[in-house]
């Protein structure tokens, strides 16, 4: 089965106010959060599910949160 949101990997972004949610909420430092993100969604063992609007994928205790219309990076925080 294949899954929209890695089909779509290359469409990945978010905002100036999405990087800085997500390095605070996961205490990155100078990371390139977008790019964080992506390896975390590519893994072969993440858990990636939609629910509505909404792709949720759970990797490494963190969830990230993107748009399924858009692949914007909304959040991203510890479990």
């Amino acid at each position: 089965m294949t899954c929209e949101l890695l089909e779509n990997i290359g469409r990945l972004h978010t905002t100036t106010m999405g990087i800085e949610r997500i390095r605070r909420n996961l205490n990155l430092d100078d990371v390139d959060v977008v790019q964080w993100c992506r390896k975390k969604i590519e893994a072969s063992d993440a858990d990636i599910t939609r629910n509505g609007k909404n792709w949720y994928v759970k990797k490494d205790g963190c969830v990230i949160t993107v748009n399924a219309h858009s692949y914007t990076i909304i959040t991203a925080h510890r479990i």
